[in-house]
């Protein structure tokens, strides 16, 4: 058994009960004779990017989908969520003066942890919907049950969000001159709307100066964007694993980036040896019971090298947990001399349901736990490096608050998560303005 199966030897979490391993067998071999979906080159190039972060230099925008659908892999979808990102990305760059490294949760994505295995409805008892690469969304038997050709179907969605992002992002829809473009729609009437064309018409300005003097370079028409997901499904990843001709070293080639959820990060675990053996940049999700002990040990056993941009602790505390939970980990990792980028996921801490059923967030507690990180941070003298966090381009309404105020009583207008509750693009753009705030400060 190869290095990179050396995790079959130990418990992998959160793996979904397929109930014909021969057929898993098969489709696991057909995604390994499937062309990469990313480059090797592309992965250590945002490993550059993040080691920029870690030097306090650079700052990471990550978001996107709690979970992608295979019927979400659209033109439209996709542009919709670059246009989002690139939106908050301008507010980043121009009102805190920061490079933003652009990391979508797009092209895998499709798979989700779960509190519970199965899920009750009316008396009736089935497997739990754990993403469009496991099982379906729909509450029947046939629909639940895992289905391993799924996988496949994922790496060929995966495959078209990929074109299309790089079509955008290359063929001049990311082009700073279209920074009115990207606002004409439900947004541009919101208060963050309308802050943001005042703040695109400084844009115009600023790019008209710079083409009288004679300049135009080419990061002005292009954007690197980089994929991510949560490499959850073991079997997927592992197959999607190549060894790279340039270095003989292997990498995750199903996105540029991948992550250890909070509830597979058992230092003994299946997912933690299998990031340990690929070379990607990875990241780890903190809830607010890790210790600093575990926190070590995970950088121990996952950079040893101790190689700036390779690890990122993303974390995931709660509004009223970060200022409490937070400081001694950054402390003693900081302590420690261990290169990381430290990034903020202010969204899974703060989810609650409704009397009528539905899952949200408030903006203003996601406000609140983004403003502890760059507290903690401040206080420490250590970067802050970033946020992660669930958005979509559409009109929904998912979560409550932000300057078009949703309420309560407006959730079920446009509630259509597939899992977790995401911010609409007005809502996306109030974080980026506040987040932009707190980094010229800090």
């Amino acid at each position: 058994m190869s290095n990179l199966d050396s995790w079959r030897t130990m418990t992998a979490a959160q793996q979904p009960d397929w109930p014909d391993r021969s057929e898993l067998e098969k489709v696991v071999a057909e995604l390994g004779g499937l062309p990469p979906l990313v480059f090797a080159g592309e992965c250590d190039q945002l490993k550059d990017q993040l080691a920029a972060v870690v030097r306090g230099e650079a700052f990471v925008l990550q978001g996107g989908d709690c979970a992608e659908t295979f019927a979400g892999a659209t033109a439209d979808n996709v542009r919709n969520k670059l246009k989002t990102l690139l939106q908050m990305a301008i507010v980043l760059t121009y009102a805190a003066k920061v490079p933003v490294v652009k990391i979508g949760r797009v092209a895998g994505q499709f798979a989700k942890p779960r509190s519970k295995g199965t899920e009750v409805r009316a008396g009736v008892e089935l497997p739990a919907y754990r993403g469009d690469m496991v099982n379906g969304f729909e509450f029947t038997a046939e629909s639940r049950r895992p289905d391993p050709w799924r996988l496949l179907r994922a790496y060929h969605s995966s495959a078209v969000t990929l074109n299309l992002a790089r079509a955008f992002t290359k063929g001049g829809y990311a082009d700073l001159r279209q920074v009115h473009a990207w606002n004409q729609d439900f947004v541009a009437e919101s208060p963050a709307g309308r802050r943001y064309e005042q703040l695109a018409r400084e844009i115009d300005q600023a790019l008209a100066f710079m083409h009288a003097c004679g300049a135009d370079p080419e990061e002005f028409h292009t954007v690197e964007f980089y994929s991510s997901h949560e490499a959850l499904i073991l079997d997927y990843d592992r197959a999607l694993t190549r060894v790279d001709s340039r270095t003989g070293l292997p990498y995750d080639v199903s996105a540029h980036m991948v992550w250890i959820g909070e509830r597979t990060r058992q230092l003994d675990g299946a997912h933690v040896e299998f990031f340990s053996r690929i070379r990607n940049p990875i990241g780890v999700k903190l809830g607010p019971t890790t210790t600093p002990e575990e926190a070590l040990a995970l950088i121990d056993k996952l950079n040893p090298d101790n190689e700036a941009g390779r690890l990122t602790f993303i974390t995931r505390m709660g509004a009223s947990k970060i200022r409490e939970h937070l400081p001694t980990l950054v402390e003693k990792v900081t302590a420690s001399g261990a290169k990381v980028a430290w990034i903020c996921d202010p969204m899974h801490g703060n989810t609650w349901e409704t009397p009528s059923g539905h899952k949200t967030r408030r903006l203003d507690d996601v406000l609140d736990e983004v403003a502890g990180f760059f507290e903690v941070h401040r206080a420490l003298g250590t970067h802050p490096g970033g946020i992660h966090i669930e958005f979509t381009g559409d009109d929904v309404t998912e979560c409550v608050g932000g300057g078009q105020e949703i309420v309560e009583g407006d959730l079920a207008l446009r509630y259509e998560t597939a899992c977790d509750p995401r911010l609409n693009r007005s809502q996306s753009l109030d974080l980026a303005f506040r987040v932009a705030e707190l980094y010229r400060s800090a």
